[in-house]
């Protein structure tokens, strides 16, 4: 243990480097926006500005919204108008995640923004919504100390390039593929 704390000890003097990060929680598991949630709790309790989008998710009745809709410094936002499988409306689909990137943008710009959570976001560049491009222009161009928090399936190489921390996180089993329905509290 005392080699173990060494090593550490000498990792924790090496890192000096202080930065807004650009967090990707990526797989085909259940949790990524979950993790995202947690994180958006503990910025809230350092007294940080923050502030949600989501992109696909068209309800708001979720529990993480109705926890957080009445914290102070955070604004939260529910832009998508469900499931792509839901709406069935390609070109709806399209004009909600261009409204929603429209909103981003102005708080990728806002220096008072700490965190900013994209959830649901890795949809919106794979069915060609968004471009990849102005996507990675726009996080290049955000305040530096701002961090950003990306969730969804299918996080594409240039966004993965481009984060600081990637989580892919994995499907062992799910409840709903022995017929559980999804519960309140666990799924939404």
């Amino acid at each position: 243990m005392q080699r173990k704390k060494a090593v550490v000890d000498a990792k924790i003097e090496s890192a000096s480097i202080a930065k807004g990060l650009l967090v990707i929680h990526t797989g085909t598991g259940k949790g990524k926006s979950t993790a995202a949630f947690g994180t958006l709790a503990r910025a809230l309790g350092h007294g940080m500005k923050a502030a949600v989008v989501q992109f696909i998710k068209g309800r708001s009745d979720t529990g993480e919204e109705a926890f957080f809709r009445s914290a102070p410094n955070l604004s939260w936002h529910v832009m998508g108008d469900g499931f792509t499988w839901e709406t069935q409306d390609a070109e709806r689909d399209h004009a909600s995640a261009r409204k929603a990137w429209e909103l981003v943008c102005g708080y990728l710009q806002d220096e008072t923004i700490n965190l900013l959570i994209l959830d649901e976001f890795t949809y919106a560049l794979k069915y060609g919504w968004l471009t990849i491009e102005e996507v990675t222009e726009a996080l290049h161009q955000r305040p530096s100390m701002q961090h950003v928090i990306i969730t969804g399936r299918g996080a594409p190489d240039a966004l993965i390039e481009l984060a600081d921390t990637v989580s892919e996180i994995h499907l062992v089993k799910h409840a709903f593929s022995n017929g559980v329905q999804a519960m309140p509290g666990i799924e939404f």
